[in-house]
């Protein structure tokens, strides 16, 4: 992962200082292993562990399912309402190895904490990072 051009108390003050409707940030996680996300009850705890992480309660259960008919494109997504918005994310099949994950809330959080977490659990080689806020 790169270092962030802004680190995450930066952030949160631009943030407090904007007073924006939310906050989202894009992860982008490459070459991921691909038993885990392959595997649905740890891609729930894994937004078990980030909603935690990050400070932001869970509305509902975890939602993962498996789809897809063109192999470019096949494999889990995944979406948790959290009570400040929502969490998503798209794993790709084996062969990609591609993590795409959003986090948009209205609460503050900690984008980069978020990343290096997501990079270290789905064991990552790279991580692109991009955080903006929504007005």
């Amino acid at each position: 992962m790169e270092s962030p051009s802004q680190t995450d108390k930066e952030i949160i003050e631009k943030y407090k200082k904007e007073s924006p409707w939310g906050m989202s940030t894009c992860i982008d996680l490459k070459g991921c292993n691909p038993k885990t996300i392959r595997d649905t009850e740890k891609v729930r705890e894994f937004v078990d562990r980030l909603c935690k992480l990050i400070g932001m309660r869970k509305f509902g259960e975890t939602v993962v399912v498996d789809f897809g008919d063109d192999p470019r494109v096949t494999g889990f997504s995944m979406a948790q309402l959290i009570e400040t918005s929502l969490i998503s994310g798209h794993f790709g099949n084996e062969h990609t190895r591609f993590v795409y994950l959003d986090i948009f809330s209205c609460k503050e959080y900690e984008p980069h904490k978020a990343a290096t977490f997501a990079k270290e659990f789905f064991e990552a080689e790279d991580c692109e990072v991009k955080t903006i806020f929504r007005h």
